[in-house]
């Protein structure tokens, strides 16, 4: 056995590299899939929470709204007030057999991180909405588009590139709070660390090597991100395309110069 750090290291990574490869890809796909998902959640929850009431609405509308509202509500505060570890638990353990739910252990993760997600997402989307200029929303309702409408082509592609850092922030944690999925027996880089510090005794070594991996994974979502929303800006400079012909703007049309009129 090497007596030197770096050598300790490579005989775990040796040993237990190719396991804890594997640990990573299950925690990056859990990690994935649950964000995206849970932003699903998050926007369908955020819609309906920003949906106007006005008083010549329908009371049985009015009524089921705020139902809704209140079933919604009470899952965001739920899920953002409890850790998500306990919830785990409490889900897989508990409520899956109580209500007869028979799933695998990776299928449980999934959906526990999904919900998870789409309550701190609910949240974020809220915010993103209300956030937009309410005069984008009067000028959509001006020309006779409904609040679906609105959503979809005014008030969510604008909010989504506000959304995008807070998205990724998502995506950076849901890869390292995988871990807390261990409990339930998921096969993440934490499960398969603690199999080889165990083995082999050599906890600080093989920690080291499990926060590199964290590490790549993280960084290199996040530049991928990066890269995202700077696709999302556009050009820097472009020139405005309008179809009538009448109404030029500036950059489109060059009038002709003088000295060419006179020739």
């Amino acid at each position: 056995m090497p007596t030197d750090f770096l050598g300790r290291v490579m005989v775990v990574f040796n040993r237990y590299g190719m396991s804890m490869l594997q640990g990573a890809g299950v925690s990056l796909k859990i990690a994935l899939v649950g964000t995206l998902v849970g932003c699903l959640i998050g926007f369908a929850v955020g819609i309906v929470q920003t949906i106007p009431s006005e008083k010549g609405d329908n009371p049985l509308k009015k009524g089921a709204l705020w139902i809704i509202r209140l079933i919604l509500n009470a899952y965001v505060e739920f899920f953002r007030g409890t850790p998500m570890m306990a919830q785990a638990m409490f889900i897989y353990y508990g409520l899956m057999p109580l209500l007869g739910i028979n799933s695998t252990i990776t299928q449980a993760a999934y959906f526990i991180l999904s919900i998870n997600t789409g309550a701190y997402m609910a949240e974020t989307v809220r915010g993103g909405i209300l956030s937009i200029d309410p005069g984008q929303t009067e000028g959509a309702k001006s020309i006779g588009m409904t609040h679906v409408q609105t959503m979809i082509y005014v008030i969510l592609p604008q909010a989504l590139r506000n959304l995008m850092p807070q998205i990724g922030n998502n995506l950076i944690i849901n890869i390292k709070d995988s871990c807390v999925l261990s409990v339930i027996g998921v096969a993440e880089l934490l499960y398969k660390t603690k199999a080889a510090a165990g083995a082999l005794y050599m906890n600080f070594e093989t920690y080291t090597i499990t926060m590199i991996m964290y590490f790549i994974m993280t960084f290199t979502c996040s530049r991928l991100l990066r890269l995202w929303e700077k696709k999302m800006d556009g050009a820097d400079n472009f020139d405005l395309a309008t179809t009538d012909t009448l109404a030029y703007t500036s950059g489109m049309y060059r009038y002709p110069d003088d000295k060419k009129e006179e020739q």
